[in-house]
């Protein structure tokens, strides 16, 4: 059984950076592309970035281009979020989740129903 475990996330100032890490366990991590969300409450769930299983493909959501940058290293079984310049807008409880399916590489799968394992979420706080 796959399970996915976040850390990293903490309070910050405006303009500040953290960096997010979720490792997973289970087999075969390297075939799946994963993906990093965030929620507030009231809200639903919204895409940050999407990474995909062979490395060579990220994409994000239209709030974070340019601010954050996704990555894993496959040798370490983890996933990370790196936040740069952070807004009190990003303030959120930041989920990452791992594919549905295998092998699965589409730029375009990025809503929530695309993953089917989560963690148990990070809260970050952007405030001065």
């Amino acid at each position: 059984q796959v399970q996915l475990v976040e850390s990293g996330g903490g309070l910050v100032e405006p303009g500040g950076s953290l960096r997010l890490s979720c490792v997973v366990s289970g087999p075969s991590f390297s075939s799946y592309s994963m993906g990093w969300f965030r929620q507030v409450p009231g809200k639903e769930r919204e895409f940050v970035a999407r990474v995909s299983w062979y490395e060579g493909d990220v994409v994000y959501g239209d709030s974070v281009k340019g601010r954050f940058t996704a990555s894993r290293d496959n040798a370490k079984n983890t996933v990370y979020l790196q936040m740069s310049h952070l807004k009190p807008e990003d303030t959120a409880v930041y989920y990452c989740a791992r594919d549905r399916w295998t092998f699965r590489g589409s730029s375009f799968l990025t809503g929530p129903e695309d993953f089917g394992s989560w963690g148990q979420g990070t809260q970050v706080t952007v405030s001065s």
